[in-house]
């Protein structure tokens, strides 16, 4: 979800406003899943490299993520979404955690949509820590080295339960992964468009979705 900062200046604006759009576009996005029968969809609210924007922005943002789930919890329960946190919680402070922790529990039961935000999350931490804990069981003599295999570290990366993504949509004309899933994005599709993130509206999302269901994807074989 790129653009945010951008789309703020472009109005003359601080950062942070553009930051306030960009969490409304969301609860768009999240309500346009069940019509475009998108079952599992997961953001990109914060990376770990994030952390070196300023204190303000920074300081700006977790307040923001802490209105955000204080205020959408209950639209979250009764439309049926499970939301799920990925990313590492140490350097979140104790608030936002409880709050994290709060809407996973009470979303638990839900299946219409699936919503998995990243937080403080990147792509090389999550497969640094899982190979970490993988190496813990190794070293207790739970796991045989010799049986390590992908499937076996993919079990302790933090999305276990969920699917690959099938399409990753990059917003904002920036045209790079910036380290996000890295592992199981290894076979998605791709969209990079130029729309800054709260701009990105559902008609957008849907044509999307409709041009992704055109591709032949091969997972490296050979169309017969």
């Amino acid at each position: 979800m790129d653009g945010n900062g951008r789309w703020a200046q472009k109005r003359g604006k601080p950062r942070l406003f553009g930051h306030h759009a960009g969490a409304r576009r969301v609860r768009e996005i999240v309500e346009a899943c069940p019509d475009f029968a998108v079952k599992y969809l997961t953001i990109f609210a914060f990376s770990t490299e994030n952390w070196k924007r300023t204190q303000s922005e920074v300081s700006g943002l977790m307040k923001l993520f802490k209105r955000y789930l204080m205020s959408e919890t209950k639209e979250l329960v009764d439309a049926g979404v499970r939301v799920r946190f990925i990313g590492d919680r140490i350097k979140l402070d104790e608030t936002l955690v409880a709050l994290m922790d709060e809407l996973e529990l009470l979303t638990c039961h839900n299946d219409t949509v699936h919503l998995t935000i990243a937080l403080n999350y990147g792509g090389r931490d999550e497969v640094a820590r899982a190979t970490k804990r993988l190496a813990r069981e190794v070293k207790a003599g739970r796991i045989d080295p010799e049986a390590v295999d992908a499937e076996t570290l993919a079990r302790y990366l933090d999305t276990y339960v969920l699917p690959d993504p099938d399409l990753v949509i990059r917003t904002s004309g920036e045209a790079r992964i910036s380290n996000f899933l890295l592992w199981q994005s290894a076979y998605s599709e791709y969209e990079f468009v130029d729309t800054l993130w709260p701009d990105f509206t559902r008609d957008e999302f849907g044509r999307i979705l409709a041009s992704f269901t055109r591709r032949e994807r091969r997972y490296g074989a050979v169309p017969g």
